[in-house]
């Protein structure tokens, strides 16, 4: 199978269209400062859209969230937690709740 280099102004042959489809469809006109000005941000037009978007995307706000920090352990420590799996932060997690007494 014969590679095809780009050219330089961005068409490459067997993508589903043509050259002549290529140089038919010209770029974007340049917005005018007064159609800028116009602008508006997609929350605002379509607020039920980005709500539903919201409400898909992520896991829902934890009751008390994870707090990310920085501790050193021994390394034969956390090669034993890890040799258990996925989920071997939330088993250390659980461990350190045990010894603290929650």
């Amino acid at each position: 199978m014969k590679k095809t280099k780009p050219v330089a102004d961005g068409f490459r042959e067997g993508r589903g269209y043509t050259r002549t489809d290529w140089n038919e469809v010209g770029d974007n006109p340049e917005m005018s400062e007064a159609e800028i000005a116009e602008l508006r941000p997609f929350r605002e037009v379509y607020p039920d859209i980005a709500e539903a978007i919201d409400r898909k995307l992520g896991r829902p706000k934890a009751e008390s969230p994870k707090k990310a920090i920085s501790i050193r352990l021994d390394q034969e420590v956390i090669d034993r937690f890890k040799a258990t799996g996925d989920g071997w932060q939330s088993r250390m997690n659980e461990a350190l709740r045990k010894a603290v007494g929650l």
